[in-house]
């Protein structure tokens, strides 16, 4: 896997794991659940960034398969942000 493209993944990774932090400790100080579902929302997101490479070469599984499992795993973490701002 080309390094640059293994860079990008890790710093999408952090920075959804720091803005789920944020909005966890958010939750943690007001006790508004959609605050918590904005975090939820970007630990898929930040998961997804990964999985696909993961799924790839771990596996052994087709990359349309991969990017699948990727496509479901964010779009379950934008919902999770679309239900945060509708609640």
């Amino acid at each position: 896997m080309d390094a640059s493209f293994l860079l990008a993944k890790l710093i999408t990774l952090v920075l959804s794991l720091v803005v789920a932090y944020l909005a966890f400790h958010g939750y943690r100080r007001s006790g508004q659940t959609p605050m918590l579902y904005v975090s939820g929302g970007f630990v898929f997101i930040g998961a997804g960034a990964i999985c696909e490479g993961l799924i790839y070469h771990v596996f052994g599984t087709t990359i349309a398969s991969a990017a699948l499992v990727q496509a479901v795993i964010v779009s379950s973490g934008m919902g999770l942000v679309l239900l945060s701002l509708t609640k």
